[in-house]
């Protein structure tokens, strides 16, 4: 195979434990969306109720739906708005919904959401006071900075989220992510969100073990070719690298179509025991790395053994979210293996 994804679930046991204690006396709700931000929906969730997670967290009335077949008794909260008609399939499938604006859809369980300042889903609290208190489950927000060095915009959400939280006492409120979870402490409330963190993946963009944190996957394929550049010739479309003196390169039979992006010319691997550079423009099924004196057949590791995917997210200036979510997940591409280790 080309290479290969593993994801271990043992790694994320203990991020949850770490989670849950981290916030106790708040409940840990498990936030799988996203086929559990690229790590398997269903393994992910396991894991975590396992762990102790109360709840389990999705974007979408589907993937709600797709969980309760694998989860028949746990709590799972949908955090998007139902799309036309999926309304029926949330109550069959017995999820609680977020609602943002004051239509409630019938016959479910809500989670009321206030925008304290996210500008994004979201009503007011006027509107929310509004509305029957017998259908309501929970209050909910969402913090847009808490993983940003300034405090001020997320302690004043924090702040007008106290408000609601007030206004439904009784009812379990929730607003914080892994980054608010991890940094605020009053943030926690009732409950907290944790998506990123439980992955092992830092809401932060630094070292995840700065945070008791275990990355959950690792990816690693092999040099399938090794060649010697002469001083100027090339490797890759658009001759993005030309060799200034005699440099053996080596061939790895992965590219953006597997989910190493295209922008990630220069971000480090590990080739056999040794951080290599990768080299000029990365294609579709192939990317190109320096070597030294390694032959065909070393193992490469694109994630993991200390690679990191927010070194990667570092080089195309984004977040290690877009890295993990971002792996193609055809088993005609790459090997899954799921570990428990």
């Amino acid at each position: 195979m080309r290479s290969t994804i593993t994801v271990d679930l043992g790694a994320l046991r203990r991020n949850a434990r770490v989670l849950r204690d981290a916030v106790a006396p708040a409940e840990l709700w498990a936030v799988v969306k996203a086929d559990g931000y690229g790590h398997g929906a269903v393994g992910a969730a396991r894991a975590a109720l396992e762990a102790g997670a109360s709840a389990l967290c999705v974007a979408t009335a589907r993937e709600g739906g797709d969980l309760r077949e694998a989860f028949p008794s746990a709590r799972i909260l949908v955090m998007g708005p139902l799309g036309r008609g999926e309304d029926a399939l949330a109550r069959d499938a017995r999820l609680e919904a977020a609602i943002s604006t004051p239509e409630l859809p019938e016959g479910l369980d809500v989670h009321l959401k206030v925008d304290t300042g996210m500008g994004r889903w979201g009503m007011t609290l006027e509107d929310g006071l509004a509305l029957p208190r017998e259908r309501v489950v929970g209050v909910m927000s969402h913090l847009a900075t808490a993983d940003e060095p300034d405090e001020e915009f997320v302690r004043l959400q924090i702040a007008r989220f106290g408000e609601a939280a007030e206004a439904f006492a009784g009812v379990p409120a929730h607003v914080a992510n892994s980054a608010g979870a991890l940094r605020f402490p009053e943030a926690r409330f009732d409950a907290v969100r944790c998506g990123i963190a439980l992955y092992g993946l830092s809401p932060f963009g630094d070292d995840p073990a700065r945070h008791g944190l275990e990355p959950v996957l690792s990816w690693r394929s092999y040099v399938a070719q090794t060649r010697t550049l002469a001083p100027g010739e090339s490797t890759g479309y658009g001759r993005r690298f030309v060799a200034e003196a005699p440099t053996r390169v080596g061939i790895v039979p992965v590219g953006y179509a597997d989910g190493f992006r295209r922008g990630l010319t220069g971000t480090e691997v590990l080739v056999g025991d040794t951080r290599r550079p990768v080299l000029g423009t990365i294609s579709m099924d192939s990317l190109a790395v320096e070597l030294g004196d390694e032959p065909a057949g070393t193992p490469v590791t694109l994630i993991g053994d200390g690679v990191l995917a927010e070194e990667h997210a570092r080089v195309l200036g984004t977040i290690n979210y877009e890295i993990a979510c971002g792996l193609n997940r055809d088993r005609t591409r790459a090997e899954w293996r799921i570990v428990d280790g």
